[in-house]
């Protein structure tokens, strides 16, 4: 099979780590006989020095015309004090507008040989901890009515307004549910219903979805308590689904609870759209050149990109495997690493993973 990558290396450690996922996914082509077109484009601090903005016409029509985007990460002090809309982060918002992306897939992993880097307790950890956040991405308060109002007897005084359409809470509702159907087929749909009008909305329509999707077993959960028992219980959960603001909240808590946010991709999706998958960490410029950056977000969101846009399980599940093998085998980059560990560089780290896909298909 043959696929159009967008590839977005970005900014500080980003070109170093996504390096390393494009050499997993060449021998993931080697392997099963894909072909992945791979054509990089400027985003970001890059973009601004070279472009004079943090994302150009020509890289926004290239990753409209592929099938996936792969990012490394934007920003960095050198850009801080450039108005808003000129800043690296700009690129980023307006390639998720460009791309209609409206779903964030945020997965939170606890791995059995990581567990003692969480800082939840072992009795609470178990195992290890695999959650998936679903955030909408595009509606919500953050792109609500906002402004300010002078007078009255507090003084000025500012808004912000909650709206969310039916069809906007359908179409990420399903996302979760199909994910569901993939795992564990349990949705927890967050919202403050007992509060918030938008929030009864949300909870009417995902009960209507839910309908559609038998095989799943749904619950519901206020904000508050979500957040507490992800603390308290990670365990129960399997799918969270929730609005932009909430979602946006949860889905860094639930990152925290691993303990290792260098780990940790994401993936952006749309109806129909290119997918946009990119770790959650960000470009980190003090550590950029010297080969210390933690590749493994990047490699799994590789990962992400094979089972969400292209369909390939297999392949996606081989590259997981390969990362939990080589961690188990006691290899670390030094985000990671605990006494005993074997600290491996950026290349090393991602030259490991790359030898044990192919070990693992031999």
């Amino acid at each position: 099979m043959k696929f159009d990558i967008a590839v977005l290396p970005g900014d500080g450690i980003g070109p170093e780590i996504i390096n390393q996922a494009v050499n997993v996914l060449k021998k993931i082509a080697e392997i099963y006989g894909h072909e992945f077109n791979m054509r990089e484009g400027l985003m970001g601090g890059c973009s601004i020095d070279e472009c004079g903005e943090p994302l150009p016409g020509e890289t926004l029509k290239l990753c409209k015309s592929s099938d996936a985007v792969l990012l490394g990460a934007v920003g960095g002090p050198k850009w801080d004090s450039l108005p808003g809309d000129k800043r690296p982060e700009a690129g980023l918002l307006g390639l998720r507008a460009g791309l209609e992306l409206f779903a964030n897939l945020r997965p939170a992993v606890i791995y059995t040989a990581l567990k003692d880097a969480s800082p939840l307790r072992a009795d609470i950890v178990k195992d290890g901890i695999d959650i998936m956040v679903v955030r909408e991405l595009t509606g919500g308060i953050y792109f609500g009515k906002r402004g300010r109002v002078n007078g009255g007897p507090m003084g000025e005084s500012a808004f912000d307004t909650e709206v969310y359409s039916v069809a906007e809470v359908e179409r990420i509702a399903r996302v979760a549910f199909e994910i569901a159907m993939k795992r564990r087929k349990v949705v927890t749909s967050v919202d403050k219903a007992n509060v918030l009008e938008s929030s009864r909305l949300w909870r009417e329509v995902v009960i209507r979805v839910s309908g559609e999707y038998p095989e799943v077993s749904l619950n519901h959960m206020y904000v508050d308590n979500a957040a507490m028992q992800l603390i308290r219980n990670p365990e129960q959960f399997d799918v969270i689904v929730t609005t932009n603001i909430f979602g946006d909240i949860l889905s860094d808590e639930a990152s925290m609870i691993t303990g290792s946010i260098g780990m940790l991709p994401s993936a952006s999706l749309g109806k129909g759209k290119p997918g946009l998958y990119e770790p959650i960490h960000g470009s980190a410029p003090d550590i950029a050149g010297q080969n210390k950056a933690n590749p493994i977000a990047a490699i799994l969101s590789a990962a992400m990109m094979l089972r969400y846009s292209f369909g390939l399980e297999t392949e996606a599940a081989s590259i997981e495997s390969a990362v939990v093998n080589v961690l188990n085998k006691g290899y670390r980059t030094a985000d990671i690493a605990s006494k005993g560990a074997k600290v491996v560089g950026t290349y090393e780290m991602g030259q490991l993973v790359a030898d044990e896909v192919e070990s693992l298909n031999s």
